[in-house]
């Protein structure tokens, strides 16, 4: 099994005091049930139910009582639980039984002891059924693609994994490091994948994986959307939009389509709450919290670099050149640094990623995206080149209440230097390599 770093995760939640059900959230193929499935063997005894069986589901459809319902489980399962034995209950695809999601609260009052984690491919679907999670009652966690920490460790590469959760990577091993951010950008970290890529090392073999991923997705789109004009409008984007990842978008008419910029956004959000896509919006001001301006567009961003490099068509482009920022103009560098960052999200409980635009009329500067830090927003750009080259940098670092620290992704080796913008504001570059994006938050800690 791929080491993943949510697994950490579910063990600090199993040891916490009055733990509450766990609804482990995710795209299609990320790995969840594998993940439990590992996570079950700490336990005394493990129940898995896959509620697309039918006699799994049967269990809740017996009794309103949340011990009739646990009884029937462990004689359906032959499981005999003896006093202080711990026991995870695992309730894969709940959202095919909704009594389900609405007894994990009586599991969390009336059987604290019992561990349970919920899950599904489609959870999503239960707001078309308006049934939510009981609020209060439920703690979430969210599983990504695999980032490149993770991806080191599925090709064998722990120790440099350690050197990189250490952000201790010496001068000399840069350039192995970035060969091999590359083959990740290239190949992403959807489990299939990148278990057939460490096992044959052949990029030529992925294909079909990603073909099967795609006609996945497409074939969801019927079980999740609201009415036939949508399930038009969710497989125009999957098969229009991954051309268009890391790019601002507009809604009306997109991909060439002739559908509402309201019928584009709510199949969007309905792709966005499956996980597939994040809708990432600018923010205009260095205050925070930061807060989103709707009324802009809003930048792409895919579940995974991978499937991206397959349907786009790109991944020659790949293989041909040796800097990210030289291909697809940048967009590729843009889609996987905000993919990395997405983990440095989780990992600080927070759900939304920005970028930031400058609010006045005819500007063009943009930054690629903030990271908050405290009461500061960093600025983060992905790009290469001279430092007087980072002119939408500059105009943000020139802004009221800009931050003294900014950040450059990028190609070479982790630099600092001291810079003045134009209007006299002075503050320190971080230039990180793109192997250091998911760290972004420990960097900027050490660099403060």
């Amino acid at each position: 099994m791929i080491t993943r770093l949510l697994y950490k995760q579910l063990q600090e939640w199993r040891d916490r005091p009055n733990h509450k059900p766990l609804v482990l959230r995710g795209a299609r193929q990320v790995g969840k049930t594998t993940l439990v499935n590992e996570f079950g063997k700490e336990f005394d005894h493990y129940i898995r139910l896959n509620l697309e069986l039918a006699d799994d589901a049967r269990a809740f459809s017996l009794s309103d009582r949340v011990s009739d319902v646990f009884q029937y489980i462990c004689l359906l399962k032959k499981v005999v639980i003896q006093e202080h034995e711990q026991t995870l209950l695992f309730i894969d695809e709940i959202q095919n039984e909704p009594k389900a999601v609405a007894m994990l609260r009586y599991f969390y009052e009336e059987m604290p002891d019992l561990y349970v984690i919920a899950a599904g491919s489609r959870l999503h679907t239960l707001l078309k059924q308006r049934i939510s999670f009981p609020v209060g009652r439920v703690e979430y966690l969210s599983l990504r693609p695999c980032s490149f920490l993770e991806y080191l460790y599925a090709t064998g590469e722990k120790p440099l994994a350690d050197l990189l959760t250490g952000c201790q990577v010496p001068p000399h091993l840069h350039d192995l490091l970035m060969k091999r951010f590359n083959r990740y950008a290239l190949v992403g970290g959807m489990p299939e994948v990148l278990n057939n890529f460490a096992s044959h090392q052949d990029v030529s073999r992925l294909s079909p994986i990603y073909q099967s991923l795609l006609n996945g997705y497409d074939e969801d789109v019927e079980k999740y959307a609201k009415n036939e004009k949508q399930i038009q409008v969710l497989r125009h984007i999957l098969r229009h939009g991954w051309s268009l990842a890391g790019q601002t978008i507009k809604f009306a008419k997109f991909g060439g389509s002739s559908y509402s910029s309201q019928e584009v956004h709510d199949a969007f959000e309905v792709l966005q709450k499956a996980f597939l896509l994040h809708l990432d919006y600018p923010v205009t001001t260095m205050q925070v919290p930061a807060m989103a301006a709707l009324t802009r567009s809003p930048k792409l961003i895919w579940v995974d670099t991978g499937i991206v490099n397959f349907s786009s068509d790109i991944q020659t482009a790949y293989l041909q050149n040796t800097d990210l920022l030289d291909i697809w103009r940048g967009h590729a560098a843009e889609q996987v640094v905000a993919q990395e960052l997405r983990i440095a999200l989780d990992r600080n409980y927070r759900n939304e990623q920005f970028f930031w635009v400058r609010d006045k009329k005819g500007a063009t500067a943009e930054v690629d995206f903030v990271w908050q830090q405290g009461t500061r927003l960093i600025p983060i750009e992905v790009k290469t080149g001279t430092n007087a080259h980072l002119r939408s940098l500059h105009s943000m670092m020139s802004q009221p209440d800009a931050p003294d620290l900014a950040v450059r992704v990028w190609s070479g080796a982790y630099r600092e230097d001291e810079l003045t913008t134009a209007s006299g504001v002075r503050f320190r570059l971080l230039s990180i390599p793109f192997y250091y994006a998911c760290m972004i938050d420990y960097i900027i800690d050490n660099a403060s």
